[in-house]
């Protein structure tokens, strides 16, 4: 007779925090289908700022930006996960084909994943941009200023406080 033991292994869960953004079509609309495709592929969602409208970064254009950012559990590998959030963009019209920054229905951006440090040709962790973008920034002093950048060993909320970028970014609601 053969006795088969069930064990219950957990998954092992990580903690991710994504920026997302839109400047095109209805902004708040293509934030909130994003968020939930985010949560029904990704990972469940702990924690979500509000939304903030900021001017473009890095391009001109008369199109503001909405903004974003979300702590996210989830169980996939980094590049899986990365993989996941280009899937979403791609399924909501966002073409990467084109050089530098320009206009864009949906961008998702992989800001951390736990404390892992990484540099691989599809990823860098941390985000090597986010401590210069007020951006990016604002939204995650909302949902984790006490939080620790594992490179610069800064709060969220001293990175706020140092970052050179100027553009003007306004708390628009609560969703």
């Amino acid at each position: 007779m053969c006795l088969i033991i069930n064990t219950l292994v957990e998954e092992i869960m990580s903690r991710i925090y994504l920026s997302l953004g839109s400047n095109l079509g209805y902004r708040a609309q293509n934030m909130d289908k994003a968020i939930a495709l985010i949560g029904s592929r990704a990972g469940e969602i702990e924690r979500r700022s509000g939304y903030y409208e900021s001017e473009p970064w890095g391009f001109s254009s008369e199109n503001h930006f909405f903004n974003c950012c979300l702590l996210v559990q989830t169980s996939m590998d980094p590049l899986v996960l990365m993989d996941q959030l280009l899937q979403i963009e791609r399924e909501m019209g966002r073409d990467r084909k084109g050089a530098g920054y320009s206009d864009r229905l949906i961008d998702i951006d992989l800001l951390l994943y736990d404390s892992i440090q990484m540099d691989h040709p599809r990823l860098t962790l941390p985000h090597p941009g986010m401590g210069n973008r007020k951006f990016v920034l604002l939204p995650m002093a909302e949902i984790a200023p006490e939080l620790i950048h594992p490179v610069t060993g800064t709060s969220i909320a001293r990175m706020l406080q140092l970052c050179p970028d100027q553009t003007k970014v306004i708390p628009i609601y609560h969703g």
